[in-house]
Parts: structure tokens; C-alpha cells; sequence
């Protein structure tokens, strides 16, 4: 019993990107027994190894590349319109009582709207363009960000603000000095969780719609009986979350280097 405590504490030592790489390898070599030993028609779910060669060679193709620009495209638009009204409207909003109040049972109304139940909508309005795309990604990550930023607005300290009205700042200089530092990792936390979840609508919508894109390839591989090649574009759309992840989560500690929570995460 001790032996195998002794043994667990040393492995929970163990740099972390050495245990997730040990939790990729383990998935892989599941998914790899899986259909190897007959636990699953290999027509359906093909070895990890088969898939991987695919995704491999998918690498080397324009056309993949130019389905993972139109997907970006989508992604990086929605999300940017998304974020922009969410922010002006959140510290808006955030900033009066009477429009807190007034506005508070529409966004709990409207929120949990699921943005795949806006398709037919879309494509009554759009058709099979980008811009069907974007009105569900917009739709999905503007509630991510706009939330959080109510949060971060509400939570300002009112002895702060009330020394910084006292020392006569204006309402532009409060919102600068006082609510924008509070709102800030709010502010990242929303953007973080809405570039997920833009991901996700903008693959929904191209495999759906039919809006060109990874989500498409997806759909024609699957229609076409190509398993291997569409587990590979699946793979690749998880491994262009993960970027999305690294990268947000990058930025957020750029951005908050001077915040308590940072610190404490880079102090070892």
C-alpha cells in the first residue's frame, strides 16, 4: 500500500505536458485495439495508425489547407464581431442599474437559445455563404463574452469607485482606471470560452449548411464512405481547438502578467 502511494506521488510529480502526452499516447493506443481486436468494424472505425497517415498527408494538400482558411475565416470574423458588442454592450449595460434590470430576463431569455437552432433561419437569410456562418458564431460567442463582462463590471469595488469619483474623475477615467482593470480577466476568461465555442459553431455550420470549410469536407468524406479521411479532418479540426487554446491562453497571460491569478500560476 505504501509502495504503490510512494509510487503515485512520484508520478503526480511528473511535468504536466509529460502526463498529457502520456494521455494522448493512451487514447491512441485504445483507439488503435479498439477495431485491431474486432471490438469494432475497422469499415467504420479505422486504426489510429491508418488515420494518422491520412491527417499526415493531409498536410501536404492545398485543398486541405484552403478548407482550413475558409473555417478560420468564420471563425476569426464571427468571433471578432462577437467580442466587439459584447464589450461595448456589457460595460454599457453593466454600468447602469436601470438597464442591468431592464435588460436582465431578455439575455436570460435569449442565452439559452442554442445557436444550431437558428440554422434554418440563417440559410433563409443567407443561403450557403459565410455569412450564415457568422450570424450562428456571432450569436454563440456573443452570450460567452457578454456575460462575463457583466460580471467583471458588477464586481468593481465600491470604495474604489467611490474614492475615484471623490478625486474627480470622469466617467471616461473610472471606466479606465477603475472597471476596465476589474473587467479584464472577466473579460479573457469570456473571450477564451467563446473562441471554443465559435469553433465549434463554425465546423456545425459548414457540415450542416454546407458552407465550405473543414465541416464540409467532413460531410463529403462521410457521404462518400471515406472513414479514414474523415476521422483525419475530425482529428484535424480537434487539433486546431487545441492552437486555439494555447493561443488564447497565451494571450490571457501576456495580457494579465499583472494580475494575482498569472502570478500565481507562473510562481512554482
Amino acid at each position: 500500500m505504501a509502495t504503490n502511494r510512494s509510487r503515485g506521488s512520484r508520478l503526480a510529480q511528473l511535468p504536466s505536458w509529460v502526463l498529457g502526452l502520456a494521455g494522448i499516447a493512451l487514447f491512441l493506443l485504445v483507439w488503435e485495439a479498439v477495431p485491431r481486436l474486432g471490438l469494432a468494424n475497422p469499415e467504420y472505425l479505422p486504426p489510429a495508425s491508418e488515420v494518422l497517415q491520412i491527417f499526415v498527408r493531409n498536410l501536404g494538400l492545398t485543398s486541405f489547407w484552403v478548407a482550413v482558411g475558409h473555417t478560420m475565416t468564420g471563425w476569426a470574423l464571427g468571433l471578432a464581431i462577437a467580442s466587439t458588442a459584447a464589450v461595448v454592450l456589457g460595460l454599457v449595460i453593466g454600468s447602469s442599474r436601470f438597464l442591468r434590470q431592464a435588460t436582465h430576463s431578455t439575455i436570460e431569455f435569449l442565452r439559452p437559445i442554442p445557436s444550431v437552432a437558428l440554422i434554418p433561419l440563417a440559410v433563409l437569410l443567407f443561403g450557403v455563404s459565410l455569412r450564415s456562418t457568422l450570424l450562428l458564431v456571432v450569436y454563440a460567442a456573443f452570450w460567452q463574452v457578454l456575460i462575463q463582462v457583466l460580471y467583471g463590471v458588477t464586481d468593481v469595488d465600491v470604495v474604489a469607485s467611490n474614492t475615484a469619483r471623490s478625486y474627480g474623475l470622469g466617467r471616461w477615467a473610472r471606466m479606465r482606471h477603475v472597471v476596465w482593470p476589474t473587467t479584464l480577466p472577466y473579460l479573457m476568461t469570456g473571450l477564451r470560452l467563446g473562441a471554443a465555442v465559435a469553433l465549434i459553431l463554425a465546423v456545425t455550420s459548414e457540415l450542416v449548411i454546407g458552407v465550405p470549410g473543414l465541416g464540409h469536407e467532413i460531410a463529403l468524406a462521410q457521404s462518400g464512405g471515406a472513414a479514414t479521411a474523415m476521422y483525419a479532418l475530425v482529428l484535424a479540426t480537434g487539433m486546431i481547438g487545441v492552437v486555439i487554446n494555447i493561443g488564447m491562453r497565451f494571450v490571457e497571460r501576456r495580457v494579465l502578467s499583472w494580475h494575482p491569478s498569472v502570478r500565481g500560476e507562473v510562481r512554482p
